[in-house]
């Protein structure tokens, strides 16, 4: 059962990750502009641009454009920069990627790092004093939170209470209050084992949200991540750059997903062995 499970979900990630390619290379090919023209610039004529687009193969049908770049891109072969962006024209993409990636990946974890222990901590808090005036205080920082757009802590502080407090409601939890065991070993030794799924699945949903968010971040502050390449590569129609990043950010999110499914499942036997 878990085998199967286990199968069934990275089957539906392939499914997906299959049908968002389609839609980026769609998407890509409805950006205005022409990549031949812009990489030949004031010497385009129709001939020279003519040749330059049989060359990259821009003259086949777009299936057959879709089917070879899906399958360069299965291989591991990005492409190439065609818009002279970066260290200049012809530049592999994956040298292009791999300091912009590394970048956006430090500052996703340096925000992951602080945010999540703290989120975690105030909503087991608030879960072992629920009532209380301690626990309307971080209820109240937690709307106030979300109203300034600090979504990460407030969503995984809010769902930490919210189903630690469901599983408190369990029998054998009850049972254990009834023998008198105090209710902070109760939380952090059972009912935190058993609400992990969901907890798990809110922050990787917050940490894939860091990485997609980080666009007006490094936008903004002019932050040399991923997510800023993407946008310059649309301004200047580098197709095969932003199909790339597009691609990526897809993957992180699919990943992160498939590793959420997985801690419900492990941490549920009820997911495990269901009947």
């Amino acid at each position: 059962m878990l085998w199967r499970s286990i199968l069934g979900r990275l089957g539906i990630s392939i499914v997906t990750m299959w049908v968002v390619s389609v839609l980026i290379f769609v998407g890509t090919q409805l950006l205005p502009g022409d990549i031949a023209q812009i990489m030949l610039g004031q010497t385009a004529t129709p001939e020279n641009t003519a040749a330059l687009r049989a060359k990259l193969g821009l003259d086949k049908p777009p299936h057959i454009q879709y089917l070879v770049w899906l399958g360069n891109v299965a291989l591991g072969d990005l492409g190439i920069s065609k818009a002279g962006l970066g260290a200049g024209l012809g530049t592999p993409i994956v040298e292009l990627l791999g300091p912009r990636v590394i970048n956006t990946l430090r500052l996703t974890a340096l925000v992951s790092v602080i945010a999540i222990p703290i989120s975690l901590f105030l909503g087991l808090i608030a879960a072992m004093h629920p009532g209380t005036q301690l626990d309307r205080t971080v209820t109240f920082t937690t709307l106030s939170l979300i109203s300034v757009i600090i979504v990460v802590s407030s969503q995984i502080i809010r769902m930490t209470r919210a189903t630690v407090l469901n599983v408190m409601t369990s029998p054998y939890i009850e049972m254990a209050i009834l023998k008198g065991v105090p209710r902070k070993k109760i939380i952090l030794r059972h009912a935190l084992l058993n609400a992990i799924g969901p907890i798990v699945n809110v922050i990787a949903l917050n940490i894939a949200w860091l990485v997609g968010g980080a666009v007006v971040v490094e936008v903004i502050f002019a932050y040399p991540g991923l997510a800023k390449l993407m946008v310059e590569a649309v301004l200047l129609r580098d197709l095969p750059l932003v199909q790339a990043c597009a691609m990526i950010f897809c993957a992180t999110y699919v990943v992160l997903i498939f590793i959420a499914d997985m801690a419900s499942i492990l941490s549920n036997p009820r997911l495990r062995h269901p009947k």
